[in-house]
């Protein structure tokens, strides 16, 4: 599930690149803001991937 998340946040970067492609006059705030894109979807994707690990866990102890 966490390659999948991984391989959708690189697609979605590299299609937001593309349609950002027509406005690079600011590169280095372009660089800054795929640095905190990149860093909020890897703390989404910890926070889901923590909350399915804790669901599959206390479900799993709940099998006789």
């Amino acid at each position: 599930m966490l390659k999948v998340l991984v391989l959708l946040q690189i697609a979605a970067l590299g299609t937001y690149d593309d349609l950002r492609a027509s406005r690079r006059s600011e590169r280095g705030s372009v660089t800054m803001e795929h640095v905190l894109w990149a860093v909020a979807v890897i703390g989404i994707v910890g926070i889901v991937v923590l909350a399915v690990t804790n669901y599959v866990t206390s479900e799993a102890g709940k099998i006789k």
